[in-house]
């Protein structure tokens, strides 16, 4: 049972947990401010995506929708609420994981649980993510390492680089360096800089090899730049130049 479960621990996901952009179809980013997330339809829009749908209905003085589904962009919070409470009856995992990290960060640990937990059931990486936190912490939930790994192995199945990360420094400290290093080339291989930064440990340390490291870094810089565009740069010149502001 153990080689089974190993199998598929140690088999690098297609893409990470965030997958592509339902309009250009690039891997999105696993930095989530190169994204938006949309209340009304639960798609994750790239930055670019998302800019030059902006600068269209500027200039032809359209109404504000969605790039995705058309549906208008919410005017208050109490509409944008009210959109993700519509995905939620429909049974939408990544609605429900919203809302249970809405309530995590209001401190209300219980009622984010219930929530994270229809989730994780439903299959979202990111809401076992964070169920793994709130075992290791106690939040909501009496600490439980046990559910703790659960979740965190869940989550880095699931394409989730940073849970991915986690295990390895979980298994180095535990001085389990050949299972440490199959995390950090899988995160690597997703774009994870700081997996690839520990991967290079083990090798200067002698636990990796040259071969290993050099594979890895090709791949982590492949990942990373498949999730670049000319559309993209522009919508970061523009962000960063205060002329285009995210939607969600």
């Amino acid at each position: 049972m153990a080689e089974v479960r190993d199998n598929e621990l140690f088999t690098q996901p297609d893409s990470s947990h965030w997958g592509e952009c339902p309009i250009c179809c690039l891997p999105l980013s696993i930095d989530a401010s190169k994204f938006v997330n949309m209340n009304c339809c639960s798609k994750s829009i790239c930055n670019g995506c998302n800019y030059a749908n902006q600068m269209r209905e500027i200039q032809q003085g359209l109404e504000r929708r969605c790039a995705f589904c058309r549906e208008p962009v919410p005017k208050s919070q109490e509409e944008a609420d009210k959109y993700t409470m519509n995905r939620i009856k429909k049974n939408c995992p990544v609605a429900m994981r919203q809302k249970g990290t809405k309530h995590y960060h209001e401190g209300d640990y219980d009622t984010a649980f219930g929530y994270l937990t229809k989730a994780a059931e439903l299959g979202d990486a990111k809401a076992h993510s964070s169920l793994s936190c709130m075992y290791d912490k106690g939040q909501g939930v009496k600490k439980d390492v046990k559910k703790f790994f659960y979740h965190l192995e869940k989550a880095a199945i699931g394409g989730h680089p940073h849970a991915r990360h986690n295990l390895g420094i979980e298994e180095w400290n535990n001085d389990r360096f050949e299972r440490a290093r199959k995390h950090f080339i899988i995160a690597a291989n997703l774009g994870y800089q700081d997996s690839l930064n520990e991967l290079r440990e083990l090798y200067a340390d002698g636990h990796a090899s040259k071969e290993e490291y050099f594979d890895a870094l090709r791949a982590y810089q492949a990942a990373v730049d498949a999730t670049k565009s000319p559309e993209r740069k522009k919508a970061e010149e523009a962000l960063k130049s205060g002329r285009a502001r995210a939607i969600c």
